[in-house]
């Protein structure tokens, strides 16, 4: 008589909990997860370069009350601020080779953003950024060796010959000269941020990174910023507004969009960048560019996706981050 109450009343206790469990599980799902996609990826991604290049020509609106340097060093100060706040670096453990790769990416990233900001001043940012990307664009041929690829190693030639015999080049040495500087420490920066990605976890590395970044820029914009702002304190609302436009929305932006696309189509899309450049610079400090100097551009660019797309193919894809090719930098 005990023994049939004793085995149904655990089948009358669990099989409620079998039917219902799983509906109060995955409804919520359901309505949740269609919006986080509302936004297309590749549209994020756009955005975030977007993002960069209004950054920089919001910063060169300014550049009569703070100098190209002092623009540069204000950007680099509000933005190393503003990553540390909300990072938070644990770096009390760290090991010297952690240093030392993090002081190595800080360099680069200082050198690269005073660089390309002194270039802006004397010749349009479609033109800087595209001499900038020759940058990645070289690191990655440089990594190749097969004979297709010499065809885009000869694409960027020809965008680089045009940039040489175009009006800016002619008429501002020193402003090409300072846009190689800057692709030459893109490259470094590319190839430091893979070490320091590798040997320090989460963002950590990025943030110490910024803040020798900054460092490096004070010696030589402290003062121009410093005189700007005292004569117009608004510039440090307008600078803090090119920090978020320049290092921490596209961030933000681009890792939510490389959790959810390839990172061969991101390279693609990071080719887009010089056109965005200039686009930019026309639309807000109406910098047309010669025909020469559109051809060039679109040179560089046909020589960036050629090399992103041949290069993922030869590698078989995989997950990749930002800095992995011509990205945006902080």
């Amino acid at each position: 008589m005990t023994e049939p109450a004793g085995g149904t009343e655990p089948a009358r206790r669990t099989e409620p909990a079998r039917r219902t469990e799983p509906a109060r599980r995955t409804e919520p799902a359901r309505r949740i997860g269609p919006a986080r996609r509302t936004v297309p990826a590749p549209l994020l991604a756009l955005a975030a370069m977007v993002s960069v290049q209004l950054g920089a020509a919001i910063a060169k609106t300014r550049f009569d009350e703070v100098g190209s340097v002092g623009a540069a060093t204000l950007r680099l100060v509000i933005g190393a601020v503003v990553l540390a706040l909300v990072v938070r670096p644990r770096v009390r453990h760290w090991t010297r080779q952690q240093w030392l790769g993090a002081l190595g990416l800080g360099l680069a990233l200082g050198g690269m953003n005073v660089f390309i900001y002194v270039a802006f001043a004397s010749i349009p940012i479609g033109v800087a950024v595209t001499i900038e990307f020759l940058g990645p664009l070289a690191l990655s041929l440089a990594h190749t060796r097969r004979w297709r690829d010499v065809l885009w190693a000869v694409l960027a030639l020809v965008g680089v010959v045009l940039l040489g015999v175009g009006p800016a080049a002619v008429t501002a040495v020193g402003g090409v000269v300072f846009a190689v500087l800057a692709a030459a420490c893109w490259a470094g920066y590319i190839v430091m941020n893979r070490h320091v990605g590798a040997a320090i976890p989460g963002v950590d590395g990025l943030a110490v990174s910024m803040v020798v970044a900054m460092l490096v820029s004070l010696p030589f914009g402290l003062r121009s910023a410093v005189d700007g702002v005292v004569r117009e304190p608004a510039l440090l609302v307008v600078f803090g507004g090119v920090a978020v436009l320049s290092s921490v929305l596209p961030y933000a932006l681009e890792m939510l969009a490389l959790r959810r696309m390839p990172t061969r189509v991101f390279g693609v899309l990071q080719s887009l960048g010089p056109a965005i450049a200039a686009l930019a610079g026309l639309l807000i400090l109406h910098e047309a560019l010669a025909a020469l100097e559109v051809v060039a551009l679109a040179c560089v660019t046909a020589a960036s996706v050629g090399v992103t797309l041949t290069a993922r193919r030869a590698r078989g894809g995989g997950p990749g981050g930002r800095t992995g090719g011509a990205a945006h930098v902080p």
